[in-house]
């Protein structure tokens, strides 16, 4: 008898069966959706993210333990190909320097190019008509009805008749409207720079001269004005192509290892990269105020002109590390982009071209987010309400 009601606990009824497997596979998904809520909640914080950020970093670089599980005989011959490596590296530090060579040989080249639209720009020169003309796309062409294009022809007309009353002299404002247009320079930019920079007629790149060591120079020249008696104000970059010793696999091309501005000999009054505050001190015994004045730094563009010094043999705190980063890439920025295609950054065209390569990335990214959103709609277990707490910009909305 105690067999048989043995044998009936044992056996179970198949629909039995297949309610206990939907409750066990409620409870699972249940036990995912909460820890997958679990996770979200936790990447939202950011003192964990940062722990977490801290830990990967001290990863990076760290031993797999696959190197220490070769054979010695094996061992040696990744040393072998490390050296190789190194030698390797040299060789790319001498074409980085051919390469600089190449650049201060073209630089001769475009420099005329270059001497002419600083000409234009200040009026020193008058293009004939012929420089002028300029063929627009022909989807451009296509886009513009002919009334539309009446309608233009009759606006330049009058935007013509009152250039002529004006009579603007060259391009105005040629460089200040460069600054404006690019992220990078406007940044820097001050209300109380802006008239000095109206005065900024050319910016030219200086290489170092052949068989000197690597460095460049930006040359900003400006007309007389009531702000400072320099008509060039410099900024020399130094750089370095050669692998450091203590870590040659780092090297990844040439580097800029320090700078050196200038002095700004300032008209009295005029020095913008200072300004005066006036602060109220009380006499500890008798209880008197007096007023004190101070100068004490401002920002603006100019300081870019006097970077933190490179101490060679100590290290720099972390502002002066950040600044100096900051001037490295704005220095390496003017070089590359805003010297070469000024006026493409004056109409606007080259940060169309830099927002494109922005914009496939925010695609991509928005894209991404979709796909998560769509998965979270599609989750029988997914409930808004408990996600994380919204960022506070959410709530103030």
């Amino acid at each position: 008898m105690a067999d048989l009601d043995n044998k009936e606990q044992t056996e179970m009824d198949p629909a039995d069966m297949e309610d206990v497997e939907e409750v066990e596979e409620e409870e699972t998904a249940e036990e995912n959706s909460k820890a997958r809520q679990l996770t979200m909640q936790m990447m939202q914080n950011p003192q964990i993210l940062a722990a977490l950020q801290e830990r990967l970093d001290g990863l990076v670089g760290s031993p797999s333990g696959y190197m220490e599980s070769l054979p010695k005989v094996v061992k040696r011959r990744v040393n072998a190909l490390k050296n190789l490596q190194v030698k390797c590296a040299h060789i790319e530090a001498k074409f980085y320097e051919e390469v600089h060579e190449l650049e201060r040989k073209y630089a001769a080249l475009y420099q005329p190019l270059f001497d002419k639209r600083s000409e234009i720009v200040r009026a020193a020169y008058e293009p004939i008509e012929e420089e002028c003309e300029w063929k627009q796309d022909e989807e451009e062409e296509l886009t513009v009805s002919k009334q539309e294009e009446m309608k233009e022809k009759a606006k330049v007309e009058e935007e013509k008749k009152d250039e002529e009353k004006e009579d603007p002299k060259g391009i105005p404002e040629f460089w200040l409207t460069v600054f404006k247009n690019v992220d990078l320079l406007s940044e820097m930019l001050q209300e109380h720079d802006e008239p000095i920079l109206k005065h900024l007629q050319d910016i030219k790149v200086k290489f170092s001269d052949a068989g000197q060591p690597m460095s460049f120079t930006l040359e900003f020249l400006f007309e007389p004005n009531e702000f400072f008696t320099n008509t060039v104000l410099t900024k020399t970059y130094k750089m370095r192509s050669e692998p450091d010793e203590s870590d040659p696999f780092s090297f990844d091309g040439p580097e800029i290892m320090g700078c050196t501005g200038c002095t700004v000999d300032w008209t009295k009054g005029k020095n913008v990269t200072l300004k005066t505050i006036k602060k109220k001190q009380k006499h500890k015994g008798r209880g008197t105020v007096r007023t004190v004045t101070k100068t004490v730094p401002n920002d603006s563009f100019f300081n870019f002109f006097s970077p933190p010094e490179v101490p060679e043999n100590a290290e720099l705190d972390e502002d002066s590390e950040a600044v100096l980063a900051a001037d490295f890439e704005i220095g390496h920025f003017i070089r590359e982009r805003i010297v070469p295609r000024a006026v493409l950054y004056f109409t606007g065209e080259a940060i169309e071209d830099d927002d494109d390569d922005y914009d496939e990335e925010g695609e991509e990214a928005d894209d991404e987010e979709g796909e998560e959103e769509a998965d979270e709609e599609n989750d029988p277990d997914y409930e808004p309400k408990k996600d994380a707490n919204p960022p506070e910009e959410c709530k103030q909305q």
